[in-house]
């Protein structure tokens, strides 16, 4: 089946076809009659200037899907902690990633490592600086 990419992604601007297998035609179209529906409840509910309707149709309206840009900023942004996490040495990057991404108090993460707790923080704080001049320097 062929079809014209404009039709399904809005940052084509010309007419772009393609030939395309009859499952992918289908759950293109599938998925263009699922944000028509969701559109029309939006309007039909209101929710496209109130903010009293239920469901959490509200917050679909109000909060719309990243457009292709910021996802790719998105993950330059990750890629630079990434770097930045990875120029600290090991004990400090163990330490900043179990305290700020798995969520773990700094007490906790002393008796797993069976050091004072004050040696934690102090890791912590001394990470995240070398951090901010990593990115500062990498800007």
């Amino acid at each position: 089946m062929t079809i014209n990419l404009k039709d399904f992604y809005p940052w084509y601007t010309q007419d772009e076809y393609i030939e395309v297998s009859d499952e992918i035609a289908e759950e293109l179209l599938a998925d263009q009659r699922y944000e028509k529906a969701h559109r029309r409840r939006i309007y039909r509910n209101k929710a496209h200037y109130t903010l009293d309707a239920d469901n959490g149709i509200e917050a679909s309206a109000c909060f719309s899907a990243p457009s292709p840009q910021e996802i790719v900023e998105y993950g330059q942004t990750i890629c630079r902690l990434c770097w930045a996490l990875n120029s600290l040495s090991e004990a400090q990057g163990r330490r900043i990633e179990a305290h700020y991404i798995l969520g773990m108090s700094c007490q906790a993460i002393a008796k797993a490592e069976g050091v004072d707790e004050s040696a934690v923080r102090s890791a912590i704080k001394r990470g995240l600086l070398g951090m901010k001049k990593y990115l500062k320097k990498s800007l």
